[in-house]
């Protein structure tokens, strides 16, 4: 029998997004049983709700997932179904890997950076409140007689929670990541200078996590320095630990030092499941098109192979992928000199090329 993985289509090109990562898997030798599950906009439209109960029945059950890109409506509409998920599921972690590899066209090279975010505290834990309502009134008065400052009376309001026990767990996953991969050292990103009772709460359980751990090296930095750090001097780093919204920033930051979105490969993972996921949004103009990049969620891909232990299956799906990109000839229209190169090829060709190495490997 097989590994039970859960596999969410997804929807704009997260369908074909998910047909060749069901593929590459496969032909790394691996044996899966998969359950394919739907969820996202066209979900929505059919039965009313973006995330079927059948999906969160299914990771009930297999306890890991991979899956293709979802839309989140900007400004209106329903909540991200990657922030529920991960709710749902307790994946206080957000991992992103961000590694160079040759053939990618980046301003940098030699980048090896891990990004591990804390995902269910901080300002996106959800707790809003709409300018004007009785409750942002409520928490805007409220607020003026606890710390006797005011807050304009059109103001909408956000909370940032963060916790001891949610900065322990996700330092900790840091240090044992670092460790279990011989990183050598670990960055907690804050900006306890200003937020002192939130990020200075972070930035103290960082610390004394760090105590345990006294063969990795250990540092700090404020955030916004470590954004012009990160520019000037990235080699410097190596496994950054952040709050969630920094962490979110600066993976996408980070992505773009490698390449950008569609090369950076994403985890996120709890102490009874993970889900993979490319980084990058479901560019639905390009729906049915065989036209996106396959590596984001090919390299997530590879990610899933070390979280179920096929550490050698990752390993060749990881020198497949680079493969095929240093050689550049089967690759996607965005990893060519220029965009309008006649002899790009489509998504499921370049999936079948990385294929065809993965075969020659065995």
């Amino acid at each position: 029998m097989g590994h039970q993985v859960t596999l969410v289509r997804g929807d704009g090109t997260g369908p074909e997004l998910a047909a060749v990562t069901k593929d590459v898997l496969e032909a790394t030798g691996v044996r899966f049983d998969w359950d394919l599950q739907d969820a996202g906009l066209d979900v929505m439209e059919r039965e009313g709700k973006p995330l079927p109960d059948r999906l969160i029945q299914s990771i009930e059950r297999t306890h890991v997932a991979i899956k293709a890109p979802i839309t989140t409506p900007v400004g209106k509409g329903f909540r991200s179904v990657n922030v529920e998920l991960r709710k749902k599921f307790d994946l206080y972690a957000c991992l992103r890997p961000c590694k160079s590899y040759p053939g990618v066209r980046s301003r940098y090279q030699n980048i090896d950076l891990v990004v591990v975010r804390e995902n269910t505290e901080d300002l996106y834990a959800g707790i809003e409140f709409e300018r004007g309502t009785k409750e942002a009134k409520q928490i805007i008065n409220e607020c003026a007689r606890l710390s006797g400052k005011p807050i304009r009376p059109d103001s909408g309001i956000s909370i940032k929670p963060i916790s001891a026990t949610g900065t322990e767990r996700i330092v900790r996953f840091a240090f044992e990541y670092a460790r279990k991969y011989k990183r050598r050292k670990v960055t907690s990103v804050h900006k306890a200078n200003i937020m002192k009772f939130t990020d200075g709460l972070f930035l103290e359980v960082s610390r004394e996590v760090a105590k345990r751990y006294p063969d990795i090296e250990f540092e700090d930095r404020i955030v916004d320095n470590m954004c012009m750090q990160l520019v000037q001097k990235p080699e410097l780093y190596d496994v950054l630990v952040l709050p969630n919204l920094y962490g979110d920033i600066l993976s996408d930051l980070c992505a773009g030092l490698i390449g950008g979105l569609g090369v950076a490969p994403g985890a996120n993972v709890g102490d009874h499941g993970a889900i993979f996921e490319a980084t990058h949004g479901s560019a639905p103009k390009y729906k049915g098109l065989n036209k996106v990049n396959p590596t984001a969620i090919l390299l997530s891909g590879m990610l899933l192979l070390r979280y179920l232990g096929e550490t050698n299956a990752a390993d060749r799906l990881e020198q497949a992928v680079a493969g095929v990109i240093r050689e550049g000839k089967h690759v996607t229209y965005d990893m060519k000199p220029s965009p309008k190169d006649p002899s790009a090829v489509g998504t499921r060709e370049m999936a079948d090329a990385i294929i065809q190495k993965l075969r020659g490997t065995k």
